[in-house]
């Protein structure tokens, strides 16, 4: 862990998108003191001359203009006034320079046409809500949309899907910079579930998880209670009192996932817990996670998080707290 996570600029203009405006503040701009080290520094980068009204009537004040963006490490698109309309050459020539300096940007929603027009997406992979998602690859062809994930990390360049989907995209850089324990400790102060996602510079294939029925939600608290064992579709289902064909449908229809994706993205995020906060070797939490052997866990370990177990520990572990 850095002990700067450095500046975020968020982007304020004339018809601010105030959703994905406010999830960019509560998460980068508000004061940490559950934390003993350094949080971001925040500035709100005006794109137009003021006044900036906000959707629902109210007016936002920015303390910085588009020349903030050359300090910046992170750079917040919170979505874009319309689709139609194209972004203003000097915050496109902005954003190309700060990409080109190493800059992360970061667009929720509809701020990914910002991007797009910016020329920086072409050749990746990047997601939108799924309303616009057939009209970004219509328009900006060199760029491979994908509209059934959550949002793609690209490693310099994050875009996530509707608009709730932006706090996922935004928990998972706060994980980058902080690891696992420090996002889930912020998505607890959010009053919802643990970030969703996987893998540092991939695109994220993690569904929308949809409220558990009540006779899921048993089974699912069994399930994290007993990561350590070899769980089985059949053995889940008996838990349910469902044949495997209901179970599979009634799974599906309540996560968005299969019981296989589920079981990995939860010991997954169990040892990610245990490596930053226990001193148990890689063989205790392979076993603790349920894998066959430390180094079937490794493997999985790289493939999912991007690391070795070994490092994530080294750049997240509690004496980097």
């Amino acid at each position: 862990m850095q002990d700067i996570p450095g500046l975020v600029a968020i982007l304020a203009y004339d018809g601010l998108c105030t959703f994905e405006f406010g999830i960019a503040i509560e998460i980068f701009a508000l004061p940490r003191p559950e934390f003993d080290f350094a949080w971001y520094a925040h500035r709100i980068v005006a794109v137009d001359p003021g006044p900036l009204r906000a959707t629902g009537g109210f007016v936002v004040s920015a303390d910085a203009g588009l020349e903030v963006l050359a300090q910046a490490r992170t750079i917040i698109v919170p979505g874009w006034r319309s689709r139609d309309e194209p972004p203003p050459e000097g915050l496109l020539v902005e954003l190309r320079r700060a990409h080109a300096r190493g800059a992360r940007l970061l667009s929720i929603c509809s701020g990914v046409f910002v991007l797009a027009a910016a020329g920086l997406l072409d050749g990746k992979r990047a997601t939108t809500h799924w309303r616009y998602s057939d009209e970004l690859a219509r328009r900006f062809p060199g760029i491979a949309v994908d509209s059934s994930v959550l949002y793609v990390d690209s490693g310099q360049v994050i875009t996530s899907a509707g608009s709730a989907a932006g706090i996922d995209a935004c928990l998972h850089l706060v994980e980058r910079d902080f690891g696992a324990h420090v996002s889930n400790t912020v998505a607890r102060r959010l009053v919802m579930a643990p970030q969703r996602g996987g893998g540092q510079v991939q695109f994220i294939a993690a569904p929308v998880a949809q409220a558990p029925r009540h006779d899921l939600a048993v089974v699912l608290d069994w399930a994290r209670e007993h990561l350590g064992e070899a769980l089985t579709v059949p053995q889940m289902a008996a838990r349910a009192l469902m044949s495997e064909r209901t179970f599979l449908r009634r799974f599906n229809d309540a996560t968005g996932t299969t019981p296989k994706a589920w079981l990995q993205h939860e010991r997954m995020a169990r040892a990610r817990s245990l490596l930053e906060t226990s001193g148990l070797d890689t063989e205790q939490i392979a076993q603790r996670c349920g894998f066959a052997s430390a180094e079937s866990f490794r493997v999985a370990f790289r493939k999912t998080v991007g690391l070795a177990p070994s490092f994530y520990r080294d750049s997240f572990g509690a004496r980097h707290r």
